[in-house]
């Protein structure tokens, strides 16, 4: 092409300033990348963040469960990516998004019940309420120096970083935050008076001590000998097929989507925009929106949203790319 004088010699232009490119750049992001990225960060990132704060497994452990289910999945990259030439790269990956999104609340349900199943039976049997003002409560997600945490955001982060869910009660306007487990109020908000009340009512993973006099509060890992291993490890590989289902076949899909003279600049900006941005930005959000809601699950909307819109947007605007000539100026 270079030899031959037909490169473009205003990629950038022609890519997102020219009809049909341009539209083919936004599909290709908002049908394809952007789920292919929360798909991505969810399977290999927030389950490891949900392991290690959520659901309080030794990280070191937690480090050797994703980096199994790695070796366990790599194999899948290739094995999507061969038979995308076979059946066309666009169902794959739209089918991946798919069976993301509609399985993602009971696969980490169970993933928290073989990761930790005593604090998820603490959850069981607890009732934890929260009374609050919700004009006091932010929802925060760029944290920063700039930010500033009220009693609500506090007391909500405390509670959320136990890898507790809670129901949020609306106590009108200045009214303070109250915590409420299983009826016993605690207030203000503390730290320790709640990590005490946590104690007394069975918290399986904190413990309490005296030193120097002080009462001091220790985290205390899910214990290994009650992890089910293999249904962890399971559900983790699963989650690494869900990946390779959307990322076997993506770079095949975005090479044969545009132009050979304009390829490299139109495909960059939905692959780098679709992972930085929505793949990348899934642990803010997703952790905004756990401790805003209160429910350590919540955050999975922002990955199932996106899935979500990527598959039908990719069925209705999109066509299958196999077949087409990549040497076609």
């Amino acid at each position: 092409m270079k030899e031959e004088g037909k490169g473009s010699k205003s990629p950038i232009t022609e890519s997102f300033f020219r009809y049909p490119n341009n539209k083919y750049v936004l599909l290709a992001l908002l049908g394809a990348t952007a789920g292919q990225g929360v798909v991505w960060y969810t399977g290999q990132f927030y389950a490891l963040f949900f392991l290690t704060i959520t659901m309080k497994v030794d990280p070191l452990y937690a480090y050797g469960l994703i980096g199994a289910s790695l070796i366990i999945g790599t194999p899948f990259f290739i094995i999507f990516g061969w038979l995308s030439d076979k059946i066309g790269r666009l169902k794959i990956i739209l089918f991946g998004c798919l069976v993301a999104a509609l399985t993602y609340f009971p696969l980490f349900a169970m993933l928290a019940k073989a990761a930790n199943p005593d604090l998820v039976a603490f959850q069981e049997k607890t009732k934890i309420t929260l009374t609050v003002d919700p004009a006091q409560c932010n929802f925060h997600i760029f944290v920063g120096p700039w930010s500033k945490f009220t009693e609500c955001d506090k007391a909500k982060d405390h509670i959320i970083k136990q890898g507790l869910s809670f129901e949020s009660r609306n106590g009108g306007e200045g009214s303070p935050v109250i915590l409420s487990i299983n009826g016993a109020e605690v207030k203000p908000f503390s730290q320790d008076a709640y990590n005490e009340a946590l104690v007394v009512a069975g918290y399986p993973n904190l413990t309490k001590a005296e030193k120097d006099g002080k009462t001091i509060y220790k985290a205390v890992p899910a214990d290994p000998a009650k992890i089910d291993l293999r249904m962890v490890l399971g559900i983790l590989s699963l989650f690494l097929v869900y990946v390779a289902l959307v990322y076997g076949p993506i770079a095949a899909f975005l090479v044969e989507l545009f132009p050979t003279k304009i390829r490299y600049t139109s495909m960059s900006l939905p692959y780098h925009i679709g992972n930085g941005w929505f793949g990348g930005m899934l642990p803010l959000l997703a952790t905004a929106i756990v401790a805003w809601a209160g429910n350590i699950y919540a955050g999975l909307w922002y990955p199932i949203v996106v899935a979500l819109a990527t598959f039908v947007i990719g069925l209705l605007f999109l066509r299958e790319t196999k077949d087409r000539d990549i040497t076609a100026v």
